[in-house]
């Protein structure tokens, strides 16, 4: 996607805040419902070729095998992603059967939103969508919202789409949607004042470590590999090092798997870098909510690549309890073994001042 489609869309999405939120919403709150949407239009654009084949194989479990618990497996394989949505709706349905009716449009949407595999739930539930739509629908704006983003002159999806004007609008590949929420996110930061590498890295300086990383060992990548980002934020680095490593015009073009994990304590950006991982065939369970500095979600694991960056000038006063009783460590990933002056090895604190959470990370 070049800079002036990208930037096209950007804006787009952008004025719906302006155009439906002005006077719902303080203007600092506008993330709340532009976010989770530009998401949740992206995995609906996904399922809509496969929505009938989803419908066939409910109908099958539900009236011909009599299963009381649906079988994921058989309608993520009708779906043909990791997640699924088992209610009549889409939203461009939801959209087209839309009366002047707030009331019905909300119920309709909740049963739209409660039809999605557990894993999509999560990331609905991460982002508050559910009270975000119902206070949309009180103050008469849900309607106008869902119009523009379902509106035929953006197109959000991975295929290529005609307006109604006969002017081909670009496929959004996976790569230019993480470009897009990259953009919205710098820009909902600046307008609340707040520093944007707080949530995501720029791409330019990923590409800059994976080639510091990658580079010198390239002849000498295992065939398997796991790649790790205990602070992943919107999971930029995880995914660019997969791309990196994969890319077929690049100079590695690694023939296994990458497989991908990672730990982000912001539920917003975790709920954005879950849903990147669902879309991009990723394993979205590899993704954990949480500090990690006060647990350790993949104890007993080992990784061949870690890469991130870490949470700057961030205090970690608050999560000492988790890591020591008094001057005894407690977490065994912040000890280790030195010897004296006499040869004799002992454990040794190597934890920083409080106020480093940085060097702690």
């Amino acid at each position: 996607m070049n800079n002036t489609v990208h930037n096209k869309l950007v804006s787009f999405i952008w004025s719906i805040a302006d155009d439906c939120l002005r006077d719902v919403y303080v203007r600092g709150k506008y993330r709340d419902v532009i976010l989770p949407m530009v998401v949740l239009r992206r995995l609906d654009a996904l399922l809509e070729p496969t929505k009938e084949a989803v419908m066939e194989e409910l109908a099958f479990q539900k009236d011909e095998a009599g299963f009381t618990e649906w079988d994921e497996n058989g309608l993520m394989q009708a779906s043909g992603y990791v997640f699924y949505n088992t209610s009549p709706w889409t939203l461009q349905r939801l959209h087209s059967t839309a009366t002047n009716s707030q009331q019905i449009l909300q119920g309709n949407f909740e049963e739209y939103l409660n039809g999605f595999s557990a894993n999509v739930k999560e990331i609905i539930d991460k982002f508050k969508l559910k009270s975000q739509v119902r206070h949309m629908a009180s103050k008469d704006v849900l309607l106008n919202v869902l119009e523009k983003f379902t509106s035929s002159y953006i197109n959000l999806t991975p295929f290529e789409k005609v307006d109604p004007d006969g002017r081909k609008l670009q496929p959004l590949s996976n790569l230019g949607m993480g470009y897009v929420f990259e953009e919205l996110i710098r820009k909902f930061n600046e307008d609340n004042n707040e520093e944007a590498g707080e949530h995501f890295t720029p791409r330019e300086v990923i590409d800059l470590m994976t080639h510091i990383i990658f580079d010198p060992i390239k002849d000498k990548l295992p065939p398997v590999m796991t790649i790790y980002d205990p602070a992943c934020g919107s999971g930029g680095m995880l995914t660019e090092s997969q791309n990196f490593i994969k890319d077929e015009e690049g100079e590695i073009r690694a023939k296994g798997d990458v497989y991908l994990y990672g730990k982000e304590i912001n539920d917003e950006t975790y709920a954005i870098c879950k849903s990147d991982m669902m879309i991009k065939g990723n394993n979205p369970e590899n993704i954990r909510v949480g500090s990690t500095l006060s647990t350790d979600e993949f104890a007993g694991t080992s990784f061949d690549f870690m890469l991130s960056n870490p949470p700057y000038g961030k205090s970690w006063a608050s999560e000492q309890k988790y890591i020591k009783d008094g001057k005894d460590i407690i977490d065994p990933r912040f000890q280790i073994k030195l010897k004296d002056y006499w040869g004799v090895e002992d454990d040794a604190d190597a934890t920083p001042r409080s106020s480093d959470g940085q060097l702690l990370s």
